[in-house]
């Protein structure tokens, strides 16, 4: 947190009905900031303001809101300038909500990656485009994108839509960072491992087209799945508090220099290490081919216009 932001802060979150996002309440509400939560279906988070009183914490500072990233831009714009109108302003966007579709490539199609994309990204994007104005008059501001390890490492058979889902919501946050430099906004990419949390791991596969020749490969995959469930190695309460330290500039994050990507849970920092280290062996097996070897032999050296 910059130092002419102010020390309450104002918090909107998607996909607090189960996972980090209800997780996100309490952790936020124990700082002392307001926190705007949202969900699918607003019968998921009714009792959120029953549970964090139990707490002991200030459920007045609490505003629950219904959001479903399938609906159309103008409607997630309105529940956007309703979340606005609370407080006045919206100081930290999470762009947290999102499922998990389960199915092999080729027992999946265009309709799925569709769907999955829209919950996943596109919905955000528009959430998003909805709060920026606000934060660029303010000329302050953070977006949060929860990515996932499975972007940088997406080996997993059955995960190929959510997977390509959150390697395109990363590159888009990529690009979002820059862009909003120059109105000193903020952008994190979080990007958690396995947490124990209520994730695509319990949703259903998708059966609208099965390949016997995949039987194998399916039935692997979804024990895999079902064993991995319950026993993740992350806990998820540590994670979201570590996030709000990182927003916030205090606790764990303090004296540390704000952050582009947050890698979360052991098995995040081996995937980047396997991707990474996989990219480096090629450039040293590759590099006298695949680089100024492909350029016009007029050309001399160039750099991209905004490096």
């Amino acid at each position: 947190m910059s130092e002419d932001s102010p020390q309450q802060l104002v918090w909107m979150i998607t996909g607090c009905s189960t996972g980090f996002g209800r997780r996100f309440v309490p952790a936020i509400l124990r700082r002392g900031d307001k926190i705007i939560a949202t969900a699918r279906n607003l019968s998921t988070i009714e009792n959120l303001a029953t549970e964090v009183s139990e707490q002991g914490l200030d459920a007045n500072n609490l505003k629950i809101l219904e959001l479903d990233l399938e609906w159309t831009t103008a409607k997630l714009e309105g529940v956007v300038k309703e979340a606005l109108d609370t407080w006045g302003r919206i100081d930290v966007l999470v762009n947290n909500g999102g499922v998990g579709m389960k199915s092999l490539i080729e027992e999946a199609d265009a309709r799925l990656f569709a769907r999955q994309f829209q919950i996943n990204m596109f919905g955000h994007v528009d959430v998003t485009n909805a709060v920026l104005p606000s934060m660029r008059a303010r000329k302050s501001g953070t977006i949060v994108v929860l990515g996932s390890r499975s972007s940088w490492r997406p080996e997993l058979p059955a995960t190929g839509p959510y997977a390509s889902s959150k390697a395109a919501f990363t590159a888009y946050a990529e690009t979002l960072a820059t862009e909003l430099a120059f109105f000193s906004i903020r952008v994190l990419i979080v990007q958690p491992s396995s947490f124990r949390t209520e994730n695509m791991l319990t949703y259903p596969y998708h059966n609208d087209k099965i390949i016997p020749e995949y039987d194998i490969l399916r039935e692997k995959a979804l024990a895999g799945a079902g064993s991995l469930h319950g026993n993740q190695p992350g806990d998820p309460v540590k994670a979201v508090e570590l996030v709000v330290d990182v927003v916030r500039g205090e606790g764990k994050a303090k004296g540390r220099k704000f952050p582009r990507y947050l890698p979360l849970g052991s098995n995040a920092g081996q995937a980047i290490k396997e991707k990474t280290d996989m990219m480096k062996n090629v450039l040293e097996e590759w590099g006298d081919v695949i680089g100024s070897e492909l350029d016009y032999e007029t050309v001399g050296g160039t750099k991209m216009w905004f490096s």
